[in-house]
């Protein structure tokens, strides 16, 4: 098996650079404010924690988790020295963070967690958020569960932010169908939030297409004197 978060950091940082902009607006002649623009994939990493080695997904997730569906802010490299001192350091240098590395993470800081076997439609129904490991283009690798609605999963990805995807596309990735999840704390969990949900909108295609007609979308035949 290969368990390689470094595969899913690598497809990231392929992309292009995130790029933060400052832009000026005029209001009148000689009068102008600056803004700041942010770049969507900058966006992505503001509810997410950015993984910092190539087989920290694990710690980044747990981070992610903490911090931002549970109010208990920590960042990675914290939740990473923790658990590479107490853990099994040459098997975690190959093949990364497991299950019971982050489990005992999260004992240490009074959470109690464990997996379940249970369909995604269970995290929506409590209203938690969950860990999961999902398997992209071969490799295996740490995300969390930030929500679900509508048919899409919404996905803190330690690589490449939070996205979204359907839960169609979501099933193939997740093999085993286990979910990590804090069952002590349910009172501060952080589930479906809107704020999470706005750095990944699904496209409004079906709300921007007229489906009484072809009317609004094709040029009407014109007669003689009506243009």
């Amino acid at each position: 098996m290969r368990f390689a978060c470094a595969a899913a950091l690598l497809f990231a940082l392929a992309a292009t650079p995130a790029i933060a902009m400052k832009a000026e607006v005029q209001t009148s002649p000689g009068t102008s404010y600056p803004i700041h623009l942010t770049s969507l994939k900058e966006a992505r990493f503001r509810n997410t924690i950015r993984q910092k080695y190539d087989f920290s997904c694990g710690s980044a997730a747990v981070a992610t988790l903490l911090t931002y569906q549970y109010g208990y802010p920590i960042d990675e490299q914290a939740a990473f020295d923790v658990m590479f001192t107490n853990g099994d350091r040459a098997k975690i240098g190959k093949e990364g963070f497991s299950l019971l590395d982050i489990k005992r993470f999260l004992a240490s800081r009074g959470f109690d967690a464990d997996g379940f076997d249970v369909p995604l439609e269970k995290l929506d129904d409590e209203g938690i958020p969950a860990i999961v490991l999902i398997n992209e283009r071969g490799y295996h690798h740490f995300v969390v569960i930030k929500g679900y609605k509508n048919g899409r999963v919404l996905v803190g990805d330690p690589a490449r932010g939070t996205r979204s995807m359907s839960k169609r596309r979501f099933d193939a990735m997740w093999n085993n169908h286990v979910v990590f999840v804090i069952h002590n704390e349910r009172d501060r969990a952080i589930f479906n939030s809107p704020r999470d949900w706005a750095v990944a909108p699904a496209a409004p295609i079906t709300e921007g297409i007229e489906r009484n007609g072809l009317g609004p979308i094709v040029m009407p035949k014109r007669g003689p004197g009506d243009i």
